[in-house]
């Protein structure tokens, strides 16, 4: 897809990945509508990218609230009059043992990695069917490929949402609606600290996986590839 004038909406666009794709769909020239739960955080960026001649808005939503996710699809449509591609890129780890994991955290983060996206899209499709096509870009892990000790519950909502983007891309494929799933590796974000439950465990875990840290900005590139060649899945490669 061409990216210029296009209407990309981006959740958890206040900081790590989210933000240096909003950054990086600008430069493309792309006018986004910026979601995330920080109205402080999101105005500095708008700011930022329209003083750089930059179309953005500021969306200020909670995620884990259905209507919250609903709002922030229809206001971009309402400002914008269309919606382009949608990135679902927010998202939360719960850091602990199958044996001890919290259950009210994995479903919190079951809220926010798994529903809101299936909302958001909901939400998006019938716009996209209206104007004959969209793109929609899911924002997994390659966590949910591995098997990790004390990322279970973050993995799982991961693979949940892979399965919804495989069958949704199946589904959708006729009404030329497209949908990627993006798979980063160890990003070199806020992760750890913003996750629930037992962040020393996740650090003294990580430590002993041996993958490559990415930098958000690397992803941000690999997600606007994504949008321009427009594959089933786009790896960090």
């Amino acid at each position: 897809m061409e990216i210029q004038d296009k209407i990309v909406l981006i959740t958890g666009a206040s900081a790590g990945i989210g933000l240096a794709t909003a950054r990086r769909f600008a430069q493309a020239r792309a006018r986004l509508a910026l979601v995330a739960r920080s109205t402080e955080q999101l105005k500095q960026l708008v700011d930022e990218l329209k003083a750089r001649g930059s179309d953005a808005m500021a969306i200020t939503a909670d995620l884990r609230d259905p209507e919250q996710v609903k709002h922030a699809v229809a206001e971009t449509v309402h400002h914008f009059r269309r919606l382009d591609i949608l990135i679902n890129n927010a998202g939360q780890a719960a850091i602990g043992t199958v044996a001890e994991l919290n259950p009210k955290d994995f479903q919190q983060i079951l809220e926010l990695n798994v529903f809101a996206p299936l909302l958001a899209m909901q939400a998006a499709i019938p716009v996209m069917r209206t104007q004959g096509g969209g793109l929609i870009i899911n924002v997994s892990s390659m966590v949910s490929k591995m098997r990790i000790p004390a990322l279970a519950a973050y993995a799982a909502t991961k693979a949940a949402l892979n399965m919804l983007s495989d069958t949704a891309r199946v589904e959708l494929a006729a009404e030329h609606i497209r949908v990627i799933s993006v798979f980063p590796r160890l990003t070199s974000t806020d992760f750890a600290q913003n996750s629930l439950g037992n962040q020393a465990l996740h650090q003294r875990r990580r430590a002993d996986v041996n993958v490559p840290v990415d930098t958000p900005e690397h992803v941000a590139e690999r997600i606007l590839t994504a949008a321009i060649d427009e594959p089933d899945e786009q790896y960090m490669e």
